[in-house]
């Protein structure tokens, strides 16, 4: 069994990465992003690296004896002025600096060709635990209403469009308004401003209306930064007022499935997974 290094920002998804390989008695050690990966990684093998220490990392990863990594979790675009780089980092930085001029895409393919270029394979989360994505149908007890389908359908457009772009990953759409697209301040505050919206426009807690969709942006390698979805989306779906939120099958990440189930199940709202376009 290959040897997991787990590179570990913030949020649910590292932590839950790290129990099933502790669970499943795959080796593993985690390189913890300082001021983003959860506290509760401390425990596991590892260390603590900066944005920049490229060297640190690659040095920590091959003393673990690693021959492959994992991204997971939130990482938000840095001051590239504000990281402190090691040797190794020095002569990275500016091909950083580079790409990210051309979207968040582009610097993420550079952060793993410099990975690559070090010997390391490159593994999603959805391959280091299978279960991970939604699959197709819907998950839990309710299902969308026939008024809520082309709702689907034109967020799930929207989401698929903006993604090309290399915006961002989530749209929501009520009655075939789009009412936001996700850019770079992420889903949950995407749907904070849905919920500042006049009630006329969206749904409210009596009268669910409209959907989330999340898709991988179609230029992005699917083995780093699959859209996700976890409770506290669904609660502050509900608190905008929606019916329910959809994705592709196999290219959403659900965070504690059964936690999620659960919620969609007390709160009404259908959780949907769709054949990804350009399947049958």
């Amino acid at each position: 069994m290959r040897k997991l290094g787990l590179i570990a920002g913030g949020g649910a998804l590292p932590v839950e990465l790290a129990a099933h390989c502790e669970s499943a008695g795959r080796p593993f050690a985690v390189m913890r992003l300082r001021s983003f990966a959860d506290p509760a990684l401390d425990r596991y093998p590892g260390i603590e690296v900066g944005l920049g220490e490229f060297g640190k990392i690659f040095k920590a990863l091959k003393a673990e004896g690693c021959d492959v990594v994992c991204f997971a979790g939130t990482v938000h675009r840095p001051d590239f002025a504000a990281i402190l780089p090691d040797l190794r980092g020095v002569t990275v930085i500016p091909a950083l600096i580079k790409a990210a001029r051309q979207g968040d895409d582009a610097l993420l393919r550079r952060v793993l060709a410099e990975f690559e270029k070090e010997g390391f394979a490159i593994e999603g989360a959805h391959e280091v635990v299978g279960e991970l994505t939604l699959p197709p149908g819907t998950l839990g007890a309710h299902a969308p209403r026939a008024q809520d389908l082309p709702d689907i359908e034109r967020a799930l457009l929207v989401a698929r469009e903006i993604g090309k772009l290399d915006v961002g990953q989530g749209a929501v759409v009520c009655e075939g308004l789009v009412l936001a697209v996700e850019a770079q301040e992420g889903t949950d505050a995407m749907l904070r401003r849905v919920f500042e919206l006049p009630e006329a426009i969206r749904g409210t807690a009596d009268r669910r209306r409209g959907v989330l969709a999340k898709t991988p942006k179609p230029i992005q390698d699917t083995k780093v930064d699959l859209p996700t979805i976890g409770v506290a989306t669904l609660q502050r779906a509900a608190r905008a007022g929606l019916a329910g939120v959809v994705g592709e099958a196999g290219h959403l990440l659900v965070i504690d499935r059964e936690a999620v189930i659960a919620c969609a199940d007390d709160l009404g709202l259908f959780v949907l997974g769709v054949e990804p376009r350009g399947t049958t």
